[in-house]
């Protein structure tokens, strides 16, 4: 990011408490224009609540968050018009087929009917959903829901994707063809940040990324920075502290040599 620019997403001293639990404890995170920004941790880490919080969907505590300069709780319309989201779990008027979801959702984001029109055939053109254009989403898979809900994340042209495991359930060729997709919408000038639970994904497609433990970010930089010499994973398990399981309290799982 250069001196003086305003992130693409800026998250400052994010809390987040349900009950006596915090989930999310002064998390601060820039991230930085034209980037593929990953955001890994263990479960029950944060992630979800932090992008929860930086979407409008769950306000804060305490802190605040803002895309490209436009604060997510004071100035809502105008930070949620720069952003496509895909939540986790995301739930979609699934009585709609997918080519009507997809009209449904462009006219909401008030993109021309016929813009409309266009963008949603090469949407299902391009994520291999054209030939299910016309079936009912509540009839889709869960890989094809996903794909589905990126679609519609993607119709207004967005300056920032948020998504949260966008590569859940899907399977290895509808994979390769959302890389494809974040790839050219970063090179085009757009931002994307992404959580997921594979590190070999997020090794190979972000540039950036941020470990979050505990709720808070203890490591972020560019993806070489962060690994430090290491694959990413081995420099994830060194920063979470895990320990190998002990098998010998499941010794009955063994095979009979008998």
């Amino acid at each position: 990011m250069q001196l003086g620019e305003v992130p693409a997403l800026d998250l400052r001293g994010l809390v987040k408490s349900f009950g006596p639990k915090t989930a999310v404890n002064g998390l601060s995170l820039q991230v930085p224009r034209g980037s593929l920004y990953g955001l890994v941790g263990p479960n029950g880490a944060g992630k979800t609540t932090t992008l929860s919080m930086a979407t409008g969907l769950l306000r804060p505590d305490v802190g605040s968050a803002a895309v490209v300069g436009h604060d997510v709780w004071s100035d809502p319309a105008g930070a949620k018009a720069l952003m496509g989201v895909l939540p986790d779990g995301v739930r979609l008027f699934d009585r709609l087929s997918g080519r009507e979801l997809l009209r449904y959702v462009g006219l909401l984001r008030s993109v021309p009917q016929q813009v409309v029109a266009e963008r949603t055939e090469q949407l299902l053109d391009a994520l291999g959903l054209h030939g299910d254009g016309n079936t009912l989403v509540v009839d889709y898979s869960a890989g094809m829901t996903k794909k589905i809900g990126l679609a519609c994340a993607l119709i207004h042209t967005p300056r920032l994707l948020v998504l949260d495991e966008p590569f859940e359930a899907v399977d290895p060729v509808s994979g390769e063809a959302i890389r494809t997709i974040l790839r050219s919408y970063v090179g085009s000038g757009g931002t994307v940040i992404l959580s997921s639970h594979v590190m070999e994904l997020v090794e190979q497609l972000c540039d950036r990324l941020a470990i979050v433990i505990a709720g808070q970010v203890v490591v972020q930089g560019t993806t070489d920075e962060v690994r430090a010499g290491q694959s990413l994973q081995q420099r994830f398990l060194d920063l979470v502290g895990v320990q190998a399981a002990d098998p010998r309290g499941l010794s009955w799982l063994q095979s009979s040599s008998d």
